[in-house]
């Protein structure tokens, strides 16, 4: 069940927080509502990159049986960031970056062990897609062991416009790929970076992986052949955390 507080429900409602620049995940919006008001909803939602779900009125109904209007908001539980907003502030505060990019990753478990992995090596920021991809609600936070309430997430409506921004600002992009000759091991992740992970069953998008400066793969021996994303996350990011330190020099 979904506790109250994670959601909006009702057309006023709604626009309102629209209007107030709440942080919102996702509006779910019936499919037979065809109102003057729905279109508002949809453009505003629109205008704050908000996505916005066509759904039947009974999934609605399954979350509240209030009065909902056929409309109903899911509030985020993190402020979201954008990727052109915060890669000048790294470069402006002096950071050598260290970006994790999340493509299709759906598991609100994978997505919170990742950021709680992320928060521990220092990694700068998550960039999701706000399609196909976990939505960062209140067990996302409570999974991340509370990571999330410091580790800054860009979700991006264009994933692949967002990884072409952080190769031209100078990061290195590097894809994971059991189709990759290369071993993770064997790569430079010195400079700034930003870490491509896929799902499971997908693996990084075609699109996305033409992108990347890089493509590396994590040797397995065993018979399934299958890294739980997290587990290959943590592999990857604290590759990068042992190389950036020094096979020589000591965590403090």
């Amino acid at each position: 069940m979904i506790d109250k507080s994670q959601y909006i429900y009702g057309i006023h409602a709604v626009l309102e927080a629209i209007e107030a620049g709440k942080d919102i995940d996702k509006i779910l919006l019936s499919k037979t509502l065809n109102t003057e008001t729905a279109q508002m909803i949809t453009d505003g939602a629109r205008a704050l990159r908000i996505p916005v779900q066509r759904v039947p009125v009974q999934k609605i109904d399954r979350i509240t049986r209030r009065n909902h209007q056929g409309v109903l908001a899911m509030m985020a539980a993190v402020t979201y960031y954008r990727v052109e907003d915060l890669v000048p502030q790294l470069f402006d505060n002096g950071e050598n970056p260290f970006v994790v990019v999340l493509d299709g990753v759906t598991d609100v478990r994978n997505f919170g062990a990742v950021a709680r992995t992320c928060e521990c090596a220092g990694v700068s920021a998550i960039v999701i897609p706000d399609h196909e991809s976990v939505s960062v609600n209140a067990d996302a936070v409570k999974t991340s062991a509370g990571a999330l309430n410091y580790l800054p997430v860009c979700r991006e409506r264009n994933l692949v416009k967002a990884v072409k921004l952080l190769r031209d600002s100078g990061f290195k992009v590097v894809g994971t790929s059991d189709k990759s000759k290369v071993s993770y091991t064997n790569d430079n992740y010195t400079g700034p970076v930003a870490i491509v992970l896929g799902a499971e069953d997908k693996g990084v998008s075609p699109d996305i992986m033409k992108l990347c400066d890089a493509q590396v793969f994590i040797p397995e021996f065993g018979h399934i052949n299958s890294l739980n994303v997290s587990v290959a996350g943590g592999i990857m990011i604290y590759e990068v955390v042992r190389q950036r330190l020094g096979d020589n020099q000591e965590v403090n």
